[in-house]
């Protein structure tokens, strides 16, 4: 058990703070019922911190404010690892995150290919939406970030400042993979 404990706190501690994790990032290391009262003791100490039901982060401290809250992002990750999921954050969320909006979503919003479903962790509210294979085909890629905030503003919407500010951005690296993902896009894309 206390060679289970320690492989598990050398893989956190290599991941640094702000990590999020679920006990089937360390499933290499034991049993699930090691890992799991490993874990639970870790929490006890206060080494890392439970954030829901089977879901964890060594958390990044502030000289003031103390322990903060990981970002939506990492959670996401975190659960569509655990449960083998494709995500795609889409919406107001993906346009602020490419900087086409000032508006910060109140929520985060992945598009996936598991079940809907709401989680609530700490003050920060995820969401989960299943759509199509197709609306996630370029899940994880610069090009499905782009389509999503683009969707969301519509074509109507799109000013010739935010297209401007989008290819000054852009590197050659995500102007090729736009090329060949432009066919999961919509025409007016």
């Amino acid at each position: 058990m206390k060679h289970t404990i320690n492989n598990i706190i050398s893989r956190i501690y290599g991941h640094g703070r702000g990590w999020c994790f679920t006990s089937k990032h360390f499933s290499d290391l034991g049993s699930p019922e090691a890992i799991r009262l490993s874990l639970y003791r870790l929490e006890k100490r206060g080494a890392i911190r439970r954030l829901a039901r089977g879901l964890y982060d060594y958390p990044k401290k502030h000289s003031v404010i103390g322990q903060l809250s990981p970002s939506p992002e990492k959670i996401a990750r975190a659960i569509s690892e655990r449960d083998a999921i494709r995500i795609q954050p889409s919406g107001a969320y993906t346009a602020n995150l490419l900087g086409l909006t000032e508006q910060v979503p109140a929520k985060s919003v992945y598009l996936t290919d598991g079940p809907s479903r709401t989680m609530k962790i700490g003050s920060q509210e995820i969401v989960f939406k299943k759509t199509t294979a197709r609306n996630l085909a370029t899940a994880g890629k610069f090009s499905g970030a782009l389509f999503n905030a683009l969707k969301y503003i519509g074509r109507e919407q799109i000013s010739i400042q935010q297209i401007e500010s989008l290819k000054n951005s852009l590197e050659a690296s995500a102007l090729t993979q736009l090329e060949k993902d432009r066919v999961y896009s919509p025409n007016w894309m």
